[in-house]
């Protein structure tokens, strides 16, 4: 589902008077949105056309630190300009801001005039070009956890990480009650995504205190992907608007469950037809879907670092809390890394229970596509079902413990090199490195509480 709103609307709009500014917002390497405000009768009168941005934005960060050591931008290269083009079929009013429309933009490079091969929209619009080309549409869903608190944003910058409150005092999985305690902020998260044309279809309480979801129609993979970091930034602004903060990191608190960003995907044919679904295959599967699955259990290990980016990532993955150990596949089963659901239906389709809810969704779901179509190109066997308890099961295949071991999985991938290409490859391989090197060099509140007098 594209944006709700068009250049011609918008122009009505900025002439009445009800709009008066237009967010213009690319994504960055973390998932974030970067970009403009600017003068709604600017953006209509040809803004709309393009605006430029450092193109350092692709290699700081998330403190905005200017990375070397990257091929695209550095000091040596001058940081010169990315072209900012505007894809109107995603504008949209962003209902919780007064007067405001946004649009998500595509970045191009400002010599070759070509999409900058390592943006997030490029690297998922490559492999859904891809898929196409092979005769599929890729549909997908992401569904998002996160925890809301007491505090404010205000507060917490103010030293109040010490203190966090999560909005409720137990697990509220699925409870009403509880739900209805902070129904002022999710009800407002649900109509404002829904009116900036998100199709919400609930949220839900999560299986820890404070914790929360958010479900949004599935769609083909590219809509997934805007409709997901643009429920991420909404979330956030609501919730300070209310007073309150979110996070979505993967891990917040060792005792507390992760948070996740389960991935749903299926192929269907140019026409509408479920290419998953075979009423006489095992639990419903086609052929297709076999080949599929095998593809993404084949190189799960390949792709983890784009499931899992930071080194927080790696400690959601614990016995009992309902984030998978093992890279494998069984049908309505938690505990696997891939849950085959739907079984029986149309709706059949892959779960990949991998990601976290800090994951950058282009990456995410351009890496799994990629190696679901190899399995198909390959047309790779299925290894058999497992079912069970996989946390206790041994010699299975298991997620990498650690980003140091998934990022060296990530660099020596053929099968990502031949979809991606080396550059972005080695590009995203060099933002690991320097999120694991940052991470062992600061000091933490840990180890100065374990090893202040004991070391």
């Amino acid at each position: 589902m594209p944006g709700n709103l068009t250049l011609d609307r918008l122009k009505d709009l900025v002439d009445q008077g009800s709009i008066d500014t237009v967010l213009v917002a690319a994504v960055d390497m973390w998932g974030r949105l970067v970009g403009k405000r600017f003068h709604a009768a600017f953006f209509v009168n040809g803004g709309y056309k393009e605006t430029h941005c450092c193109d350092y934005l692709l290699t700081v960060d998330q403190d905005m630190n200017t990375v070397q050591g990257y091929k695209s931008s550095s000091w040596s290269t001058g940081y010169g300009d990315h072209v900012m083009k505007p894809d109107l079929a995603t504008m949209r009013l962003i209902p919780w801001l007064e007067g405001t429309a946004l649009v998500l933009c595509d970045l191009i490079d400002h010599h070759t005039h070509q999409p900058v091969p390592h943006s997030p929209r490029a690297v998922l619009k490559a492999q859904v070009a891809r898929a196409r080309a092979m005769g599929f549409d890729a549909m997908m869903a992401t569904e998002l956890e996160f925890y809301l608190f007491e505090n404010s944003y205000n507060n917490l910058r103010d030293g109040g990480l010490k203190a966090l409150q999560p909005v409720s005092a137990y697990n509220e999985d699925y409870h009403i009650f509880q739900t209805t305690k902070e129904e002022d902020v999710m009800r407002a998260v649900r109509n404002g995504l829904y009116g900036a044309g998100i199709p919400v279809e609930n949220s839900k309480g999560e299986a820890d205190a404070g914790q929360e979801e958010i479900n949004y129609r599935y769609s083909d993979a590219l809509d997934t992907a805007d409709n997901h970091v643009l429920v991420k930034n909404g979330v956030k602004e609501i919730a300070w608007s209310k007073g309150k903060s979110v996070t979505f990191m993967a891990k917040y608190d060792t005792k507390k469950a992760g948070s996740s960003s389960h991935i749903h995907q299926s192929l269907w044919s140019m026409d509408g037809q479920a290419l998953f679904a075979d009423p006489e295959g095992t639990h419903g599967m086609s052929d297709l879907m076999r080949h599929y699955m095998a593809g993404q259990l084949h190189h799960a290990r390949d792709i983890t670092a784009f499931l899992a980016p930071y080194v927080n990532s790696y400690k959601r993955f614990c016995v009992g809390l309902f984030a998978p150990t093992k890279a494998v596949w069984s049908a309505d089963n938690r505990t696997a890394g891939f849950r085959v659901c739907g079984e029986g239906t149309k709706a059949i389709r892959v779960e990949c229970r991998i990601p976290g809810s800090d994951v950058n969704p282009y990456m995410a779901c351009a890496a799994l596509l990629a190696a679901g179509l190899d399995g198909i190109e390959k047309k790779m066997a299925l290894e058999p079902e497992l079912s069970g308890d996989m946390y206790t099961a041994n010699g299975i295949r298991e997620i990498p413990k650690t980003l140091r071991e998934a990022s060296e999985l990530l660099k020596g991938s053929a099968m990502l090199r031949a979809a991606f290409g080396d550059d972005v490859v080695d590009h995203y391989h060099h933002a690991c490195q320097w999120e694991i090197a940052e991470t062992d060099r600061v000091v933490t509140d840990f180890e100065l509480q374990r090893g202040f007098e004991r070391a």
